[in-house]
């Protein structure tokens, strides 16, 4: 199968629970980490919530752009910190014009609003510095746009759990129709009341540590981070070859049983990449450790990959990140096809309690210490409310 000419990931720029850079989230993602998933109290009522938190200081914002400040925004501080060589490398090359900003989030500011509405409750006035403008979905690009002076297309896609792998397939269009010639793409979510207690009211969460595929799966738990990509033409080490998104619109907040959606994204994604699905090395889980979605992706994974794949879902390290998702476990992807920050070429590891549900099908879930190989190809799914489905391939170029 012909499949178009890929774009490439080159820079990266991660934080999460694993912690800040790649660095440090390869060491926590490679040895298994899930220290950082923690019980707090304060977010939901009638006890603690298990929430995946970034422990380090996060920067703070420019005074020019005060409008946008938001705990969301300082994770894309961080996230850019990393990456800010290459984003001023491609600036002088193209032009500020010729580099585009899109970006996945589902919370944006909204921590913000809950903080402002505190305190109007109890003082009848919003408090003097809140600006609405900071709380808006499309807030996140605006900013990261500003804060590098970048007057290229710039702006936020915002649909759940998807949310940034879809923005990573729009800026992939952005680069093949040809208006920018770079795009900073990925996304970020913090931590909020509002998420977490509607979760919490799906009866979706559970303050236990998440335990995907496991017949005692009971429920996700929610984190925050933020991953930033330089998406580009020219080659690098890493690829963004496949992208397959499928919408089965089953309900709003439940998945296909069967998982067709997921499917048709998996082998939609697979096509788009020119592979035929023996290619691929690993398969990053969406993995929410609910009752429903472990049900529809396990079955759709072995209708894709009857012969089996290594995969394993990495949200017991993290938390689900919400809008931030899907950038984040494809930075996992490209973490584990590099060299440089996975000498030893191991897989992500499934962490679980190890006692499969004799009613799923049975899946190739990796155990901590497992070897890659030589990994070329990883793919990435990421699934969301109203069956919004998107899958990932990456691949060494």
């Amino acid at each position: 199968m012909a499949a178009a000419a890929p774009v490439f990931l080159s820079a990266l720029g991660v934080v999460n629970a694993l912690g800040h850079g790649k660095a440090a989230v390869a060491l926590g993602l490679f040895l298994g980490e899930t220290g950082g998933l923690g019980l707090e109290d304060g977010w939901i009522p009638g006890g603690p919530a298990r929430v995946g938190r970034v422990a380090e200081p996060l920067p703070a914002l420019p005074a020019a752009l005060a409008q946008y400040e938001s705990r969301t925004s300082r994770l894309i501080l961080a996230a850019l910190e990393e990456i800010r060589d290459e984003v001023e490398a491609v600036c002088s090359k193209y032009g500020p014009d010729r580099i585009g900003v899109v970006l996945g989030t589902s919370t944006s500011g909204v921590g913000v609003m809950e903080a402002a509405i505190a305190h109007w409750k109890l003082r009848g006035a919003l408090p003097p510095e809140f600006r609405y403008e900071g709380q808006e979905m499309g807030a996140q690009a605006r900013f990261l746009a500003r804060c590098l002076g970048l007057t290229g297309p710039a702006y936020t896609v915002s649909t759940a759990c998807t949310s940034s792998g879809k923005a990573l397939a729009s800026a992939r269009n952005l680069l093949r129709l040809g208006l920018c010639d770079a795009v900073i793409t990925g996304g970020a979510d913090s931590l909020c009341k509002l998420t977490l207690n509607g979760f919490s009211s799906l009866g979706a969460a559970t303050a236990e540590l998440t335990n995907p595929m496991s017949v005692n799966r009971a429920g996700i738990n929610i984190g925050e981070g933020a991953a930033l990509f330089v998406l580009r033409r020219e080659p690098f080490e890493v690829a963004l070859l496949g992208v397959g998104e499928s919408s089965d619109a089953y309900h709003i907040s439940s998945p296909d049983p069967q998982g067709l959606g997921a499917e048709t994204a998996m082998r939609l994604a697979l096509k788009d990449a020119g592979l035929t699905g023996t290619e691929p090395g690993y398969l990053n889980l969406h993995a929410t450790g609910t009752e429903k979605n472990d049900e529809m992706e396990s079955r759709a994974v072995v209708r894709v990959f009857p012969g089996g794949i290594p995969c394993g879902g990495t949200k017991p390290l993290t938390g689900h990140l919400l809008g931030a998702a899907a950038a984040t476990e494809l930075a996992f992807c490209w973490l584990a096809m590099s060299p440089r920050w996975n000498p030893d070429r191991l897989l992500p590891p499934h962490c679980w309690d190890g006692k499969p549900d004799p009613a799923l099908p049975a899946l190739d879930l990796v155990p901590r210490g497992a070897r890659a190989g030589d990994l070329k190809v990883c793919l990435s799914n990421a699934f969301a409310f109203g069956g919004n489905n998107l899958t990932l391939v990456a691949g060494r170029a």
